[in-house]
């Protein structure tokens, strides 16, 4: 099971004297089929720092350096805790883009996250827990519809554009390092 699967935790911790290629490297080592380090560093967009540790990344290159290693043996299955908390806007959506670009490859993604927006944008099914148990489980848009069928009205209306929004367009959807 353990070859075909990848899992990147919410906060991870790395050989602290080894750089990123190195740290590849050695998780590759433990699987039959691995991809190489400068293509795993290449689709994360950390190929410039392939020689810096781990402690040196800013946030966001650390989250994206953790995906990184948990592709190393090109899994089929990739567990992905909360990959977006303490991201800025930018390094967000870059990391919605990776987390697409893994489903359009046919990997099944498995998501845990408290942004019920991110839910909504990345995910085909849904499962909302609550006190440790599984509450609901649909796709996004059948939950909200079964809600709306039950009555529920918004005291206000969505907004067109919101404040993410707002920074986004002055700062550019780029990401940014350093």
């Amino acid at each position: 099971m353990r070859e075909i699967i990848g899992i990147q935790l919410q906060s991870s911790s790395f050989f602290e004297k080894l750089n990123l290629s190195e740290i590849l490297e050695v998780f590759g080592d433990l699987y039959p089929r691995r991809l190489a380090p400068a293509e795993l560093l290449r689709r994360v967009q950390l190929e410039d720092k392939s020689k810096a540790q781990f402690k040196s990344l800013s946030g966001g290159q650390q989250q994206r350096f953790s995906i990184a290693a948990a592709m190393v043996n090109d899994p089929l299955v990739l567990f992905l805790d909360e990959p977006t908390t303490g991201l800025d806007p930018q390094a967000r959506r870059n990391m919605w883009g990776l987390i697409q670009g893994f489903q359009a490859e046919g990997r099944t993604i498995l998501l845990t996250t408290h942004y019920m927006e991110e839910a909504e944008e990345l995910c085909d099914r849904v499962a909302i827990m609550d006190r440790g148990r599984i509450v609901a489980m649909d796709r996004p848009q059948a939950l909200v519809d079964n809600l709306l069928r039950k009555g529920f009205h918004k005291n206000y209306v969505a907004k067109l554009a919101n404040l993410e929004d707002v920074f986004l367009d002055l700062t550019g959807h780029g990401l940014r390092e350093g």
